[in-house]
């Protein structure tokens, strides 16, 4: 079927068939349901059918406006809609949805090779890319005009008809295998939620865990107790849990998700990397890795390698010194440490050597409070933004709220949503997204969505936050400013369209504001006596930051070797069992252990078969590269003031894709990146 035929015209009533009169265009969701987005959907793409087919049609010669940006204006009604269903689908996800989902994903493949592959479309960009220099063209249309000749190229645009047509094929069951990985991945995870019939056994964790615990089983109608899991190996239960076998069960149930029985996403992601492969070479690169790096900053494979080789040895000696403290701190209660054990006796170590008990924190950071006074805050300190609860906007949850965003001058920015509880139908981690995107040329401002999968409190209860859970609100918050300071003219360039591997900079750079003395000091309350969190305790965590650099560095080193083990494959690899796969590769790339497993294993390694990261999950630490130097930057020019804030957000935040990033970056930086505050912080270097 293509999305031409039998294709439903929009019902009177669906609230999508036009933009929103809600303020900024926020979508008008109590009205919305998913019969609206399906047909709006597949309206949408035939709508953008006909835009396209009246481009190629034209008698006119091509020209930047009636190609380039007649492109940029097409789709609008599929963009609407795409952004509403792509969103409801990772936070609020039904069996009919997911029905849905799987019904429109091979259709939406074909829909963008159909313009992607369409040669007389091609012929036309092509003619105005040969002569975009020599058309009047400002700095932003050439580079507009350069951006979809690239995303054609690479997009097989100059493929024969029949590699066009195995191109077609392959986008198809990759799509398709996509959404089945993230389907089974989120049923996987719901099902291996451990259930605790005593709560002895959760001796450990606070009153608020366990009465969160309750409430997940009530929940779910089960009796007792329930742990739910959180995306990555690592779940923060594992560093309070007394109870060993606890331990033990949360842990595999995390490691060994979705790799077995119904769900089982073995068979996907090695069909989804050989089908890679394929597509790689037809479209004339050795591998998919090769054919990801060619439109990052990175550029090549070799430039990924040399970076996360220099870091493999050191990170696995850190890692085995803390492992060495581990075991005699384990060896004091007659246990021999294993993977389960190391959060546990990890902490242990943390409050011996540092007097710092990250779970005696949790009082000091109460959701609303870091929320308002301490990220919001931070951005009104730094950028003049501020931030406005709009409570009679709704959401498509009731946990979501909306503010509306000022700028420093009063002006009306957008809107920003956060949607910060774990809850079932949502997947697991932490995202920033968009309903609108700001656009010059569509009169668009933005409105955008942070979503976290923090464990909400039972009623009447506040909700508190681990400092790990602070630092990623801090983070996603980040890519939020990234979308909100948009000031560009075309969609293509909108907020956080840039390459994969310089979207997480923006981000971490944000997080330095979280423990930054001013910020920390307006937030960090006991949410009982309003005592700030003592200094000596400040002065302790600042103390600690190396501690657990380690582990840390080496299970997101082993996940990063791991997705470039998965992309490097050609089409004739013997893949095998999955799991041994993995195995291989994490022993060939020198971080295989026992002890530390990668921060994502094959079967829910979400990031790279369902998320967008393939073969770019190195971005967070090359992008890491980058945000350490910039925290230099920063803090040699005297950290939180305005002057700095306005910088950055005027030379890097605001600009989007319309400007190369690295050149971006020496507008602020006013040289390239400097590694070594990046080796420093994560005890790489002295």
């Amino acid at each position: 079927m293509s999305a031409s035929d039998s294709v439903p015209a929009l019902s009177a009533d669906n609230p999508l068939a036009a933009p929103s009169s809600l303020p900024f265009e926020l979508p008008p969701f109590a009205g919305i349901t998913l019969e609206h987005c399906r047909e709006a959907l597949l309206t949408g793409m035939a709508e953008q059918r006909a835009e396209v087919a009246a481009i190629v049609g034209s008698d006119e010669p091509p020209t930047f406006d009636n190609t380039v940006v007649a492109l940029e204006r097409s789709g609008r009604l599929l963009s609407r809609a795409g952004l509403v269903f792509g969103n409801l689908a990772s936070s609020v996800s039904t069996p009919r949805l997911r029905e849905i989902e799987r019904e429109l994903a091979p259709l939406e493949a074909a829909h963008a090779d159909a313009i992607r592959l369409d040669p007389a479309l091609f012929a036309r960009i092509d003619a105005v890319h040969a002569a975009r220099h020599e058309s009047g063209l400002d700095d932003e249309q050439v580079r507009l005009v350069e951006r979809y000749h690239l995303d054609f190229v690479l997009a097989g645009a100059q493929l024969d008809e029949a590699g066009r047509a195995r191109l077609t094929e392959l986008n198809q069951e990759l799509s398709e295998l996509a959404t089945t990985f993230g389907q089974n991945l989120q049923m996987a995870t719901e099902a291996a939620a451990v259930r605790v019939a005593d709560a002895a056994e959760l001796d450990g964790l606070d009153d608020e865990e366990i009465a969160a615990a309750a409430g997940a089983a009530a929940e779910r109608g089960v009796e007792g107790y329930l742990l739910t899991l959180l995306l990555p190996t690592g779940q923060p239960a594992l560093a309070k849990l007394r109870n060993r076998e606890l331990r033990r069960r949360v842990f595999e149930a995390s490691v060994s998700r979705a790799s077995s029985g119904e769900h089982d996403n073995r068979p996907v992601a090695a069909r989804m990397a050989q089908l890679r492969a394929e597509r790689a070479r037809l479209l004339g690169f050795a591998t998919h890795a090769d054919l990801i790096a060619a439109d990052q900053t990175a550029k090549t494979t070799e430039a990924i390698d040399a970076m996360l080789g220099s870091m493999v040895a050191p990170s696995v000696a850190n890692a085995e010194k803390e492992a060495e403290a581990l075991r005699e701190a384990a060896a004091r209660d007659g246990v021999e440490l294993a993977a389960w054990d190391w959060a546990f006796y990890s902490e242990q170590v943390r409050a011996e050597r540092y007097a710092v008990d990250t779970g005696a924190l949790r009082p000091y950071f109460e959701l609303d409070r870091v929320l308002v006074d301490g990220v919001f805050h931070a951005a009104e300190l730094l950028y003049g933004y501020r931030f406005t609860p709009r409570p009679e906007l709704e959401g498509y949850h009731p946990d979501v709220r909306v503010w509306e965003v000022s700028g420093a001058d009063g002006a009306p920015v957008g809107l920003y949503l956060g949607d910060y509880f774990a809850r079932e139908g949502k997947r697991g981690g932490a995202w920033m997204s968009s309903f609108v995107t700001q656009s010059r040329l569509l009169g668009t401002q933005p409105v955008v969505l942070n979503n976290l999968n923090i464990t909400k409190a039972a009623a009447g209860q506040p909700t508190l936050l681990t400092l790990d859970e602070v630092n990623t609100l801090f983070h996603e918050f980040g890519h939020a400013l990234h979308g909100l300071f948009s000031a560009v003219t075309y969609p293509r360039f909108s907020g956080t369209s840039v390459p994969r591997d310089f979207v997480e900079y923006p981000s971490q750079v944000n997080e330095m504001w979280a423990l930054w003395p001013e910020v920390l000091a307006h937030y960090a309350r006991h949410v009982e006596t309003g005592e700030p969190l003592p200094s000596s305790v400040v002065e302790a965590i600042d103390a600690a930051k190396l501690w657990g650099e380690g582990f840390a560095t080496l299970e997101y080193l082993s996940a990063t070797l791991l997705d470039q083990a998965w992309h490097r494959i050609t089409p004739e690899t013997e893949i095998g069992d999955p799991i041994e796969f993995e195995r291989v590769a994490l022993e060939k790339a020198g971080v295989a252990s026992e002890l530390v497993l990668p921060r994502y294993r094959t079967t829910y390694f979400q990031h790279i078969f369902a998320g967008g990261y393939a073969a770019g999950y190195y971005s967070y630490i090359w992008s890491e590269v980058l945000d350490a130097d910039t925290v230099e930057w920063f803090k040699e020019n005297g950290g939180l003031r305005r002057a700095n804030g306005d910088t950055f957000r005027d030379r890097l935040l605001s600009r989007g894709g319309s400007v190369d990033p690295l050149a971006a970056f020496r507008a602020v930086r006013g040289r390239d990146a400097d590694p070594a505050p990046l080796l420093r912080r994560r005890g790489l270097a002295a």
